[in-house]
């Protein structure tokens, strides 16, 4: 069963992670066990911080929800090594009998080439023109023609090669003017093998009889061997020793990965018309072939957005996925969906409290541990219930959560504040909680970090000012804005890019040098975006 991915924003915070864990793992308790957390950007100091605290690995990094190659039902035909013979690669297509070619790999895996029917049917017209065997294996002429060496000289050879005649009784003339480098198929006929064995022929097959001692030890350098197959079966099968080396199509092959885009698979499929095509993993091993009709109905990605419901702020590639749910204490944003969803949207500080009703309506408790998430992200996006986002619902939460973990509200508060940012460079720190937002035709983006000394955090101001300066340049922005939210301050400083109008009209307060503090505002979703919706909508 393919996972279903639960995920919350790009450049996650905090509630972002452990909501996503935190679901997953009620899901995957009352039964539902495709269920996997995932995140979509680099995991926080802060939530490392939390991560270790309560003895948990972050989720699983996922980049993108397209749908590929990977998610596709292509077929995983056996995988032939290229010194098979036709015989046994020709039986394996009869009973594939949907597969138009295997693959042929090396012995590491990698690809050695493509064999389709049409190649094995092309090398038995040909070999019926010429009636030439070149030089195949001993062991591969024993295996199909189910023969065995009868002389001392098949015990010493190692390959067979030569012109294929069939020793008919009227053809004994003809056998007199056979070269040494031929192979003699006969039935009971002594005079003819022991002619052939006189002329020393690089090869006699003995068919449906027994061959007398005398001549099993007669002197020569021909290798005997005995078939229970007829004559002409077995010069057919001879043919068929051949390694499929020799005939499979090594070049022009067209090569998927598991990784590769469906659409952009469809386009390089219309441009050729090979009957199936060969898929190789992330360290080129072949893992299967695709056809054309594997692309018909691709199986979409499966995910449930927590934290967000936003296709900006999700990951690239959800317009091919299939959303399942949206739980979130955000604004109704743009995500839209081909059929009904189930959508849990309440006005909330955090997303973990909406989870944790969750685990209570289901009668389930969480982990010590991850109660003890649940609580830190509770604390970490209310700004320790100092957020005006946050509820009477989310400070009883996250008590109860406290409780269940054994921890102090307050001493797990201030462990998380004070993750220091001192050694983070101007880059991690500006795009760590990073969102986009577009109001009323006007492109803005705002950054969030959250701290207890927004003084020495102000000390790298030229550098946040300049770094948020290209920023506006490259994605032609309206404003930009960083929010140095401090917890004991109970206040953001505001550095800005854009214009000084904007940020005096919407905050009613005078900036100067691309700065303002503003006292008591701690929440980007409920402060800050309504006073800019308010002035430009």
């Amino acid at each position: 069963m393919d996972p279903i991915y639960v995920t919350g924003h790009r450049n996650p915070d905090t509630d972002s992670i452990v909501a996503a864990m935190a679901y997953a793992a009620l899901r995957n308790a009352v039964g539902d066990r495709e269920y996997e957390a995932a995140c979509l950007g680099h995991v926080s100091d802060e939530t490392q911080l939390v991560l270790d605290r309560f003895g948990f690995q972050p989720p699983k990094l996922i980049t993108s929800m397209h749908t590929q190659v990977r998610d596709l039902d292509f077929d995983t035909p056996p995988i032939l090594s290229a010194a098979v013979t036709v015989d046994r690669a020709w039986n394996l297509l009869q009973q594939e009998e949907t597969i138009a070619a295997v693959p042929i790999a090396n012995e590491d895996g990698t690809l050695y080439g493509m064999l389709s029917q049409e190649d094995i049917a092309k090398y038995n017209m040909a070999q019926i023109a010429t009636g030439r065997l070149e030089p195949v294996p001993l062991f591969n002429v024993l295996s199909v023609l189910e023969g065995k060496v009868l002389n001392e000289a098949g015990e010493e050879t190692d390959t067979i090669r030569g012109d294929v005649t069939i020793a008919l009784p009227q053809s004994r003339e003809e056998l007199q003017l056979q070269k040494r480098d031929s192979i003699v198929i006969c039935g009971h006929q002594p005079d003819e093998i022991r002619r052939a064995l006189e002329l020393q022929v690089g090869c006699l097959i003995v068919c449906q009889a027994e061959l007398p001692q005398e001549l099993r030890s007669f002197p020569t350098s021909t290798c005997i061997i005995a078939t229970p197959f007829d004559a002409y079966r077995a010069s057919r099968l001879l043919f068929q020793s051949t390694p499929i080396s020799r005939i499979c199509r090594r070049s022009d092959l067209v090569c998927f990965h598991l990784d590769d885009r469906v659409d952009d698979v469809q386009e390089e499929v219309l441009k050729h018309r090979d009957p199936c095509y060969p898929i190789l993993d992330d360290h080129d091993l072949v893992v299967g072939v695709l056809s054309r009709y594997h692309l018909l109905r691709p199986r979409r990605k499966r995910v449930v957005l927590v934290d967000h419901n936003e296709a900006s702020q999700s990951v690239p590639g959800l317009e091919e996925a299939e959303i399942l749910e949206i739980i979130d204490h955000h604004r109704l944003a743009d995500i839209q969906t081909a059929s009904p969803i189930y959508v849990r949207n309440e006005p909330v500080g955090s997303t973990n409290t909406i989870i944790a009703s969750m685990f209570q309506d289901r009668g389930l408790l969480p982990s010590a541990g991850m109660a003890g998430m649940m609580a830190a992200a509770i604390l970490s996006d209310t700004v320790m219930f100092k957020s005006p986002t946050c509820t009477d619902r989310d400070r009883r939460t996250a008590e109860r959560m406290a409780r269940i973990a054994n921890v102090s509200l307050d001493e797990l508060g201030k462990h998380i504040f004070s993750a220091s940012m001192g050694h983070r460079s101007a880059q991690e720190l500006l795009f760590s909680d990073y969102k986009e937002f577009h109001i009323a035709g006007n492109s803005l983006a705002i950054s969030q970090i959250t701290c207890v000394d927004s003084p020495q955090m102000l000390e790298r101001k030229d550098e946040f000012l300049e770094l948020m300066g290209k920023t506006v340049k490259e994605r032609k922005f309206d404003l930009m804005a960083l929010m140095l939210t401090d917890v004991l301050m109970e206040g953001t400083q505001l550095l800005y890019v854009g214009s000084d109008d904007t940020i005096r009209q919407a905050f009613n307060t005078t900036p100067k040098d691309q700065m303002v503090f503003l006292p008591h505002i701690m929440s980007r979703k409920k402060q800050v975006i309504p006073m800019l919706s308010a002035l430009w909508g």
